[in-house]
């Protein structure tokens, strides 16, 4: 009996030693110590042995079994500790390694052109000046040459708050502003980007938009000065092979004042669907700084002359990425504003 004992002590060892799995190894378990087990079944052969022989089997039966206990102990520990190993490494972070970044965004279109507008007039020497979006009607209209009740304040529907006070419908209050400030200083050279306010509301207006004004006010400038400026300006918002024209039009706050067309950018001035055949695009207005105007800011008109223009910042994002809808800019689609 106690040779079988040993072989079955040897067989379990072996077969223990093969297992990686804690079920696998309580199976192995109960098969050889339970109570229907391998030993179990053995020791009831007890009662055919001689009293001597029947002890030292017993003391046998007792030591083996204590043995593949341990060893079974040692086997549940090793496989568990296996276990939380892998579990460990499979739930580790290399902290080392580089993470996984947020996409990047970009400037809103119209905030890129703002920039460039500003940084091309900055080249010519403009400062960049701002003004409130809250306007008094002096200085909305009144001190540009509107005079109240008057029907050039037709050309801008207007949101108003009370009597006095309004939504600015432009950014040229900014002028009257910035030449009592500086007045009888020279020269007057600023550049106003800015929201303003009217109400429209279509595929090619918004009842809130962006301008962006320039003033230029010294001794001796003429409109020759004025051409100058606009047409670099164009040469370099758009390209060098773009040609300027300019048509007569009013407007209260300058005179002389004129349309400054370019050719259109979609045809190069052969005629198309966007120009509407005439192979031009208006892109702004300006004009010579009206008299009233200079005496409502505090200059002498018989000292001192300027120019001023102001241009729709959409607009010229309009013609110069090729798209056909305003209200793409405030829609805030993803898929548009990402081409940017």
């Amino acid at each position: 009996m106690i040779e079988q004992l040993q072989q079955l002590r040897k067989t379990v060892r072996e077969q223990l030693g093969k297992l990686n799995k804690l079920d696998e190894v309580n199976a192995l378990r109960v098969n050889a110590l339970g109570r229907k087990g391998e030993i179990t079944r053995l020791l009831r052969g007890l009662k055919d042995l001689e009293a001597e022989e029947r002890i030292h089997a017993g003391k046998a039966a007792n030591l083996i079994k204590e043995e593949l206990e341990q060893n079974f102990e040692q086997q549940i520990t090793n496989i568990k500790k296996r276990l939380l190993e892998e579990k460990i490494k499979a739930e580790t972070i290399d902290v080392t390694l580089p993470g996984f970044p947020p996409p990047k965004g970009s400037k809103h279109p119209l905030s890129q052109i703002s920039e460039e507008i500003c940084d091309i007039f900055m080249g010519f020497g403009f400062k960049v000046a701002e003004g409130p979006e809250i306007e008094l009607d002096y200085y909305n209209f009144e001190a540009l040459n509107f005079p109240a009740d008057h029907p050039t304040r037709d050309m801008q529907d207007s949101f108003y708050i009370d009597e006095k006070h309004l939504l600015r419908t432009h950014t040229s209050p900014v002028q009257v502003r910035v030449m009592e400030k500086m007045a009888p200083e020279l020269p007057v050279k600023i550049i106003v980007p800015g929201r303003v306010y009217r109400k429209d509301d279509d595929a090619t207006h918004s009842p809130m938009f962006h301008q962006i004004e320039g003033l230029l006010i010294d001794s001796h400038i003429t409109f020759a000065n004025l051409k100058g400026v606009l047409m670099m300006f164009a040469y370099q918002i758009f390209n060098k092979n773009v040609k300027v024209r300019y048509r007569p039009s009013f407007f209260p706050f300058t005179e002389p004042s004129a349309e400054m067309d370019i050719s259109c950018v979609n045809c190069e001035g052969k005629g198309c669907r966007v120009c509407s055949d005439t192979g031009w695009l208006e892109i702004l207005g300006a004009g010579m700084v009206h008299p009233q105007v200079l005496k409502a800011g505090g200059y002498d008109p018989e000292k001192v002359t300027g120019f001023a223009f102001g241009m729709g910042i959409e607009r010229i994002a309009m013609l110069k990425y090729g798209i056909n809808d305003l209200r793409l800019f405030f829609d805030n689609d993803r898929r548009f504003l990402q081409q940017f």
